[in-house]
């Protein structure tokens, strides 16, 4: 694919309200461990079900025009807790406490023994992904700086040792990921954002071993938080530049509701960037125009041959309907400056 300014979710779609309890899953803070609760499926017809919503999702995708496709992310209760609760040295039965980002206490896999991956996790959604669309196709995995920061470590005596053994199951995946048929892997690293002091002390080298030997495009989402939960939205980021050395091919940021100022994006050259040019705090559907301004502005500062064109951050917690419409408008955007860029 060759077209310029293409667009993309950044991972997640909004869930059918008769797979999982939406408004159970909006009234909490994103789980960490496992929360089978909201399913409304019984577990024996569950796998069924979420393979037909993730159909729903491809074919919204596709209906709207999107060039890169996820599976919307549908099987995971959240964007973190199905990989990181299907690792060795996790106990599933006895849960730990760590403090989210926004500082309250929230229940969290406990690290009893050496982190690692007995197996792949997402590899089927990757297949089932790729037999259902003919575009080029995305998926996504947890950083192994945010994992270990949504844990409580109850057996390493240093953290970034336990990151790094994060990371090796990371890297492992994003392998398997590739070789199931993804064309693109995004690992989500918001708490780097969070915990910047944190994450340039050893959460850059475990994104890079994560990506060690990796061949493949890959990406990383750093964000503030999704829009229904975290409300407040600083004027930049803590931690961008310091991706400029990594081997991470794109960069997926914000810059709709936090207004960015998108001059931090020439601290970013020589990477892509997946431009969130769609606020997810406003329940009214952007404007074609609306969005053409806002990936206009970041265009003095990064080449339009390396801008994809998608969200701020996931769209789970949106109205489907408004998820639609944003996406609709995205793509329509988009077609506005790529038509005032080519000529046409």
């Amino acid at each position: 694919m060759n077209r310029l300014l293409p667009t993309s979710l950044v991972g997640s779609y909004p869930q059918p309200e008769w797979l999982i309890d939406r408004q159970r899953l909006a009234g909490r803070f994103p789980p960490r461990v496992r929360a089978k609760e909201l399913w409304r499926v019984a577990p024996e017809h569950l796998e069924q079900a979420q393979q037909d919503a993730t159909l729903i999702a491809i074919r919204d995708q596709e209906r709207a025009g999107l060039d890169i496709i996820t599976d919307g992310e549908v099987r995971r209760e959240s964007y973190s807790n199905r990989f990181a609760t299907a690792l060795d040295g996790v106990d599933l039965d006895n849960h730990g406490t760590a403090l989210d980002r926004s500082g309250h206490p929230n229940p969290v896999p406990r690290v009893f023994g050496r982190i690692s991956r007995r197996h792949a996790v997402e590899a089927e959604d990757v297949r089932f992904l790729r037999a259902n669309t003919d575009r080029r196709i995305k998926i996504t995995v947890p950083g192994p700086f945010t994992m270990a920061q949504q844990a409580q470590n109850d057996f390493y005596k240093d953290e970034a040792e336990m990151v790094m053994d994060y990371a090796a199951a990371v890297n492992a995946e994003i392998k398997d990921l590739f070789a199931a048929g993804a064309d693109i892997v995004q690992v989500d690293e918001p708490y780097m954002q969070a915990r910047p002091e944190k994450a340039r002390k050893y959460g850059l080298a475990a994104l890079d071993a994560a990506l060690e030997g990796v061949e493949g495009k890959t990406a990383v989402h750093i964000c503030f938080g999704y829009a229904a939960i975290i409300h407040e939205r600083p004027e930049g980021y803590s931690f961008l530049p310091e991706f400029c050395n990594c081997r991470v091919n794109q960069i997926s940021i914000e810059t709709a509701q936090s207004k960015l100022d998108t001059k931090v994006l020439g601290t970013l050259r020589g990477k892509e960037i997946i431009l969130g040019v769609i606020d997810l705090s406003d329940m009214t559907v952007e404007t074609p125009e609306t969005v053409a301004a806002r990936i206009r502005r970041a265009l003095p500062y990064v080449d339009a041959e390396k801008v994809i064109v998608a969200p701020d951050c996931g769209m789970k917690y949106l109205p489907r309907d408004v998820a639609f419409g944003k996406m609709r408008a995205m793509v329509e955007g988009a077609a506005i400056v790529r038509r005032e860029i080519e000529g046409g």
